[in-house]
């Protein structure tokens, strides 16, 4: 881990997010249509296994495909389930990489962005370790604003294009939810960019 680098020394590096834990997600493809300078949209979602219990293992496992289905009677639904994020910011702001996000992860599902279909195309998915009625944490956000001002500079396409799971599949998702702080959030984006 490299958290006791200052923010302006984190960078992305072929696709990989130097402040975060690597762990490979078998659960990606090329993006066929798009290159990295196409890629034009965050989304922000939020995960917790099982459903409202945080910390733990399943998220990764879920993500890397080796979700054990007896460890939760709800497991067995999902545990063949072939998803992933590009990221996941835990409760306490620790960060997992599982895609690079110069490829696509398998995070939107069927979805569209402005009349655009197929958001996994030309997307990146960030997970927040949470529900959508629970309090995200100051940590989580921290991160959250600080990855995306360098996303944003990465892949300049993304700009203002930064949106929640819930308004890209409307009746299929929900998430970030209520509890997500969507003016603290772009408060400190401001911030880190320098607008007042």
């Amino acid at each position: 881990m490299t958290d006791s680098l200052s923010q302006s020394e984190h960078k992305i590096v072929k696709g990989w997010y130097s402040k975060a834990e690597k762990c490979e997600s078998p659960h990606f493809d090329i993006r066929e249509q798009c290159l990295p300078k196409d890629i034009s949209l965050l989304v922000i979602h939020n995960i917790s296994l099982p459903a409202g219990e945080f910390g733990g293992p399943y998220i990764s496992d879920l993500f890397l495909g080796r979700l054990d289905k007896n460890a939760h009677a709800s497991f067995n639904e999902i545990y063949q389930l072939r998803v992933s994020a590009h990221c996941l910011i835990r409760r306490d702001g620790h960060i997992v990489q599982y895609v690079s996000f110069d490829h696509r992860a398998w995070h939107a599902g069927v979805s569209s962005y402005l009349g655009k279909s197929k958001c996994n195309d030309f997307s990146i998915g960030i997970e927040l370790e949470g529900t959508d009625n629970i309090p995200y944490t100051d940590e989580q956000y921290k991160c959250l604003a600080e990855l995306t001002q360098l996303l944003k500079s990465t892949y300049q396409q993304i700009n203002g294009n930064i949106t929640g799971h819930c308004d890209i599949a409307p009746e299929r998702k929900t998430d970030p939810g209520p509890a997500f702080d969507w003016q603290r959030y772009k408060s400190l984006l401001n911030t880190l960019s320098g607008v007042n």
